[in-house]
């Protein structure tokens, strides 16, 4: 069985980058991005910095199974502009990482073979300029329980050296946990074990603590 994959490379923050040929000049910036929301509100932003570009090309990749991309040319010939720069997103083994490159036109057409060249260059240039960061993919989970629980709930996820991002204590107690997505399993079944005050061994995927529920939030 493939190892569970939970870690990705994106950008710490936006940086940019500039390159120029005969007359034209584009300047790409790049963002960390991950969701249609952000590369929307990036996107917006870009042009309203630069209302009088010609063009606002782009790619991002997004996810980690590669499968959710685009690669925009804003009127530049098909493949010479957003190819290249999700080209480079990839080079740099990214991913939640958006590159919108503007293009000031300078006069002397650069042919398809130059526009390629100044679009891969210029995100490029962004991407280097870049602080690049390697994050972990956490699973966060929710434990609700009966106040009779309380001391074993928290002393658990205490003892367990759980990253416990929320609690709330109404009318019933819960505590939400983020676990890094490969070790999820080990995890819970350690975590029930303590709780119910179980030998491992008698704890798998299906054993239920009375009194306790567990339920999946949200991947970060």
């Amino acid at each position: 069985m493939a190892a569970t994959k939970d870690t990705y490379r994106t950008l710490a923050g936006r940086s940019v980058g500039e390159f120029r040929d005969r007359g034209s000049k584009f300047i790409a910036y790049a963002y960390p991005s991950f969701s249609e929301e952000d590369w929307k509100a990036q996107l917006s932003e870009v042009k309203k910095e630069h209302p009088k570009a010609r063009h606002h090309c782009y790619a991002f990749r997004l996810g980690l199974d590669e499968n959710n991309f685009r690669a925009n040319d804003d009127g530049e010939p098909s493949g010479t502009a957003g190819r290249p720069i999700l080209g480079q997103i990839d080079s740099f083994e990214l991913t939640y990482t958006m590159v919108i490159v503007v293009r000031y036109f300078g006069g002397t057409l650069l042919g398809t073979s130059g526009l390629i060249n100044a679009y891969r260059e210029s995100a490029a240039a962004a991407l280097s300029a870049a602080e690049i960061e390697e994050r972990t993919v956490e699973e966060v989970y929710r434990l609700a329980f009966g106040y009779p629980l309380m001391g074993d709930v928290m002393s658990s996820v205490e003892g367990q050296q759980l990253n416990m991002i929320d609690q709330n204590f109404a009318e019933t107690a819960t505590v939400d946990i983020a676990i890094r997505r490969s070790e999820v399993q080990p995890t819970l079944r350690r975590l029930k074990a303590a709780i119910g005050k179980l030998y491992l061994e008698e704890v798998d995927e299906d054993t239920a603590i009375e009194g306790l529920t567990i339920e999946w939030l949200k991947t970060i």
